[in-house]
């Protein structure tokens, strides 16, 4: 047995149900049934929406052109993952023919595990709040009133939490497993999904010469996370980080030209400016890595 053999070994319990239908075409089919049944709900609920939705919310979806700047339309996007995750948890039973829930791994063992790593990462973050660097290099800019970020703020929870949890539910389950049950190396199953996972987040148009330097960031952060799944045998860990990390992003301190509806600060700067994003990159990297590692020590206790 091998040291990957032996830290992986939480993984087979992942793995082992997806074995008697590992074949490619059953993974690509699934990709597609996913893909229509999140399309599919994703078209039902917008119709659902043209008739009962006041013209006030009409007017506001019009208005934030998709791009998740005001709370309504960045709560319907946040949520609208939930589709995606119904589409895996489909796929997981009429094409992978196992039982969708065991993507995630033992229910119980999960939330434990979540909860040990979601402890730790609050208290890495207290501990981060009164260490240097004080602040973003510049001024924030407030963007919700306090009382309605507050007042938004299980919504926003909520919303997040689902947006976390169907890409790894995605990602780090569905495809990870998949191509776990059909490949031992974990040079397939760790890398391809991450990769995956980054060309989804390779965005030139908004992020212009940051996008090659985000996408990374988000393969790195998949390999990382596939890391977590495979030696905890659940999804547990690796949906907490994602939560931290998203909640951070999306919920505090965000950016001003997209994904900022909820978020009660946003920085001075946008997606594409190259030189004041890229020093925060470099945090990011290293604070990406300090929490993978605060997560591996939370579930050795």
């Amino acid at each position: 047995m091998t040291l990957s053999d032996r830290a992986y070994a939480a993984h087979e319990r992942l793995v082992s149900p997806g074995r008697p239908a590992a074949a490619l075409w059953r993974l690509l089919a699934g990709l597609v049934l996913i893909a229509a049944v999140a399309l599919g709900l994703s078209a039902a609920f917008n119709a659902a929406l043209a008739v009962l939705a006041p013209a006030s919310w009409h007017l506001a979806m019009a208005s934030d052109g998709g791009m998740g700047t005001a709370p309504g339309p960045m709560l319907v996007l946040l949520g609208s993952f939930g589709f995606v995750a119904i589409g895996v948890l489909v796929a997981a039973h009429l094409v992978q023919l196992r039982p969708p829930l065991g993507l995630i791994g033992p229910l119980p063992l999960a939330v434990v595990q979540f909860w040990r790593v979601l402890r730790m990462l609050l208290i890495l973050g207290a501990v981060l709040l009164v260490l240097p660097p004080y602040d973003m290099g510049a001024a924030l800019s407030p963007n919700l009133p306090p009382a309605t970020w507050a007042l938004l703020l299980p919504l926003s929870l909520g919303a997040v939490l689902i947006q976390a949890g169907t890409e790894e539910l995605l990602f780090r389950g569905y495809i990870q497993q998949a191509l776990a049950a059909r490949f031992s190396s974990p040079l397939v199953w760790m890398v391809l999904p991450s990769a995956l996972f980054a060309l989804g987040h390779y965005l030139p148009a908004e992020a212009g010469q940051n996008a090659l330097p985000i996408a990374l960031w988000s393969g790195i952060f998949g390999v990382l996370m596939a890391d977590l799944t495979a030696r905890a045998g659940t999804l547990g860990p690796a949906i907490a980080v994602h939560l931290v990390n998203n909640v951070s992003a999306l919920l505090i301190v965000s950016l001003p030209d997209t994904l900022s509806g909820l978020s009660l600060f946003t920085v001075p700067y946008s997606m594409s400016d190259a030189e004041a994003l890229r020093g925060w990159l470099a945090i990011d990297f290293a604070t990406m890595f300090v929490c993978w590692l605060a997560a591996r020590l939370a579930l050795r206790r």
